[in-house]
C-alpha cells in the first residue's frame, strides 16, 4: 500500500492493526514511513513533505478517527498507532501494568496527571519542581506511563502540544470491565 492522504494513512492502519510511526528494525512491526509515498524533500519545512506527513498524521489521525485509531508508546518505547480494536484485544492485556508497579517519579508523574492534566512541557516543569528530577529522568518516567498504558495523548481538536490524560479517562468504558 502506497500511502499519501490522511485517509490512506487509515487504511494502512487498519490493514496492518498496529505500526511504528518511524521505521525501526528493532520494533519488529510494520512502519507507516515505509508505507508512505511522499518526496523526502519540499513542503512547508526544512523536514520535508514525508516527515511532515507522517508527524502531522500521527496526531490526526486519533484526533479525526477517534474511534478507529490510538496514538501511544509501545514496549521499547515506539511510538505507534494502533486500531482500538487491537489496543483493547492485544495490546491493553499485554502491556498494562498497575501504576503502582511504576518507578517511583512514574507515580509522582501519574498523579500529576490524575490531579491536572497537561502538556509535557508543563507538567515536566512541574515534576522538577516538586520532586526534583532531571528532564531525562522525567522523560523516562513518562514514557513508562506511556507503555504501560497508564496516561494517553488527549485526542481534543485543535491541540498543538501533547496533552496527557490517565487512559482510564479516555477508555473508561472497556478498561473497567465494561464493553
Amino acid at each position: 500500500m502506497k500511502v499519501k492522504t490522511l485517509e490512506e494513512a487509515l487504511e494502512f492502519v487498519q490493514s496492518v492493526g498496529v505500526c511504528t510511526i518511524f521505521h525501526s528494525e528493532k520494533s519488529g512491526i510494520p512502519a507507516l514511513w515505509d508505507a508512505v509515498d511522499l518526496p523526502e524533500t519540499g513542503g512547508r519545512t526544512k523536514w520535508g513533505q514525508k516527515v511532515e506527513a507522517v508527524w502531522a498524521w500521527k496526531n490526526e489521525l486519533p484526533e479525526v478517527y477517534p474511534d478507529d485509531v490510538y496514538y501511544g508508546k509501545i514496549e521499547g518505547g515506539f511510538a505507534a498507532l494502533m486500531t482500538l480494536d487491537y489496543l483493547k484485544e492485544v495490546q491493553y492485556p499485554k502491556a498494562h501494568r498497575p501504576v503502582e508497579e511504576c518507578s517511583d517519579l512514574a507515580q509522582q508523574v501519574y498523579e500529576i496527571v490524575r490531579i491536572n492534566p497537561n502538556t509535557t512541557g508543563e507538567l515536566r516543569k512541574e515534576a522538577m519542581a516538586l520532586h526534583g528530577c532531571t528532564k531525562s529522568r522525567f522523560d523516562t518516567a513518562l514514557k513508562q506511563l506511556q507503555v504501560t498504558l497508564n496516561i494517553a495523548r488527549s485526542n481534543d481538536p485543535g491541540l498543538k502540544n501533547d496533552t496527557w490524560v490517565p487512559f482510564n479517562e479516555l477508555f473508561l468504558d472497556w478498561v473497567e470491565g465494561g464493553d
